[in-house]
């Protein structure tokens, strides 16, 4: 059995039954900042099948995204039928909204692919490749 698997399989497992260890990380990451530059790739696997090498010409990014949909502020004046939905669901999924806070965040770096590390009850966190 290759390390890579190996890997992959603690990591699935973790995630599958929500270690001690996974929910210490997830409490101490939603109390930093939305972007935060890590150190190094949280699932080692899926960080490499994405673009991601050992080099300094790489970097890590995790974000925070809040979990639910849109919350959308009300029209104040007149009667405006079509925009009287509070909660609208984005058009983009969380890991295109991860990339383009990443992005804003590290104006010098390009996004190459983003993947998911964990939830929480009102945070979801990806981890975001980012490469210049």
């Amino acid at each position: 059995m290759s390390a890579t698997s190996q890997i992959s399989k603690s990591h699935a497992s973790t995630l599958s039954t929500r270690s001690e260890l996974l929910r210490q990380r997830l409490t101490k990451w939603s109390k930093q900042p939305t972007v935060i530059r890590a150190e190094g790739p949280t699932n080692l696997t899926s960080a490499r099948r994405l673009g991601y090498k050992a080099t300094k010409s790489f970097v890590i990014a995790r974000v925070k995204l809040l979990k639910g949909r849109r919350v959308r502020d009300r029209p104040t004046i007149g009667r405006k039928p079509g925009r009287n939905q509070k909660r609208v669901s984005p058009s983009q999924s969380r890991e295109v909204l991860a990339m383009q806070k990443a992005a804003k965040k590290f104006p010098n770096l390009k996004p190459l692919n983003a993947y998911f590390v964990g939830m929480n009850g009102v945070n979801a966190f990806y981890e975001v490749i980012l490469h210049n």
